[in-house]
């Protein structure tokens, strides 16, 4: 057996490292460093309960409206408020948009150029793939990016600027569309549709969320050319990645896009894949276990409402700076393919049926839900009321406590909040690649990802194997987030 260290990784956000023990060509054990202490959890507590919605956004430049939301979510539980349906929807437009810019991201961007490696010079679609994804030189990822930044626009419009929006509040949003205003924001959501549509599906939307099972999908892309989808699944099928790096078999989803009646667009809960149901999410079975972090443990897996974020950088047996979230002790991932398994999107069920989560699944399930939001946020600009409120003014009490919990592209996003005599007494988060590349906890159970890595295959030769890389990606970590 080999020990292989692997890292930094190029196209993450944030610090990665992983050491591999290896044998017979074979991943045999993974463990998962965040090796970037930040210390956001020490920042924020004795300041004012307000300025977490400037310091949270800061956590992170790919996902700050993912933090916003969050941090709002927990000031407005504190004080009791409820944003009015104009404020709730252009609060989920603003996330919205955010996400399914992560999403155009990581498929052009981060995942499929690793697809254009020498490595797969011998197979038949490797010409097509250098041709629409190699870095900074693909046609069509460079297609991808003008496109992103054109969407972009849409943060311009609704909250004055990305990152960093100042425009979401615990009361809703600040920022009031008006009537001309709701039809340029159509206009450029219909433009996104349009690049969807013509590039990455080369179909309708509707027609593409509409596929019931792997059979119907099999028959529509024997019907035409399905754009850069079409590859994808061709290079999956190729290379056996629906076979690739398995989950923990346990799907975790907050609920994504808050209704004004108080429901979500993406439900929450917890997908079982050997039960094949949805259960209910108990949130008080949250725990955060630090006992491979270089942080005090002492208090054992805690809440994150009690936890503790104490640096201990020569702790013995610690390897991250990140925790071990556990809900009900056990591993869980999170992800598009949760958000897709709670709403019960029909593809992705048959998918993850048949095989679990994995490499393909994960992409699977996010390239879908571009196709399964853009029309909702059609539907949410249509439902925006100009002149009727947009924010309830929150007044904070001196003591209490509040929770914000929100999807963010990569999955589950928690900020837990307790204020004593008007001051922030403590802040912890739980972003989506804490529970996606946790350590092992006390019982020496391996993270989702650590798990993931087992058995894949390392080439003769590798410094950096292909199919590591092809796993991690699918996850698509936001480490910065992870260490927060």
């Amino acid at each position: 057996m080999s020990r292989l260290i692997v890292g930094p990784f190029n196209r993450v956000e944030g610090d990665l490292e992983v050491q591999l023990d290896v044998a017979q060509g074979r991943v045999r054990a993974a463990w998962v460093n965040s090796p970037m202490y930040r210390g956001f959890e020490q920042i924020l507590p004795g300041k004012e309960p307000l300025d977490a919605l400037v310091i949270v956004p800061r956590l992170c430049g790919i996902c700050s409206v993912s933090q916003s939301v969050a941090a709002a979510r927990a000031l407005s539980d504190l004080a009791g408020v409820a944003p009015p349906p104009n404020g709730l929807l252009a609060q989920n437009l603003m996330l919205a948009t955010e996400n399914l810019a992560d999403h155009l991201t990581h498929f052009y961007l981060f995942f499929m150029p690793d697809f254009t490696r020498a490595v797969y010079a011998g197979e038949r679609w490797h010409a097509e793939a250098l041709r629409r994804f190699e870095a900074q030189a693909g046609e069509l990822a460079r297609r991808a990016i003008a496109a992103r930044q054109r969407w972009f626009t849409l943060l311009g419009m609704l909250g004055g600027k990305w990152p960093h929006t100042h425009a979401i509040h615990p009361g809703g949003c600040t920022r009031a569309v008006e009537p001309a205003e709701r039809l340029r924001l159509l206009a450029k959501v219909r433009e996104f549709r349009g690049f969807l549509q013509q590039q990455l599906f080369g179909a309708p939307l509707e027609e593409v969320t509409a596929l019931q099972s792997e059979d119907a999908l099999r028959a529509w892309l024997q019907e035409g050319d399905r754009g850069d989808f079409g590859l994808f699944l061709a290079i999956s099928d190729a290379l056996g990645l629906d076979a690739l790096g398995p989950g923990p078999g346990r799907f975790l989803s907050y609920g994504a896009y808050l209704q004004p009646d108080g429901t979500h667009a993406l439900p929450r809960g917890v997908w079982h894949q050997q039960a094949q149901a949805l259960r209910p999410l108990d949130v008080d079975a949250i725990t955060e276990d630090a006992t491979h972090a270089w942080l005090a443990d002492g208090g054992g897996a805690l809440h994150p409402r009690e936890g503790l974020t104490l640096p201990v950088a020569d702790k013995a047996g610690a390897y991250t700076w990140n925790k071990a979230p556990r809900l009900a002790g056990q591993v869980v991932e999170c992800g598009a393919v949760a958000r897709q398994l709670a709403a019960a999107q029909p593809l992705v069920l048959d998918a993850v049926r048949r095989c679990g989560g994995n490499v393909h699944t994960r992409v699977l399930a996010r390239l879908l839900e571009l196709a399964r939001v853009v029309p909702l946020m059609e539907d949410w600009l249509r439902a925006l009321r100009p002149g009727e409120p947009w924010c309830e003014a929150a007044e904070l009490p001196e003591d209490g406590a509040g929770t914000g919990l929100v999807e963010a592209a990569r999955g589950s996003l928690g900020h837990w909040l307790r204020v004593e005599r008007g001051r922030i007494a403590s802040y912890q988060i739980v972003a989506p690649t804490s529970w996606n590349f946790s350590p092992r906890d006390a019982a020496g159970t391996p993270g989702a990802l650590e798990a993931a890595l087992q058995g894949a295959p390392v080439r003769r030769g590798e410094a950096t194997p292909v199919a590591v890389q092809h796993v991690v990606r699918s996850f698509d970590p936001c480490m910065v987030c992870t260490v927060h």
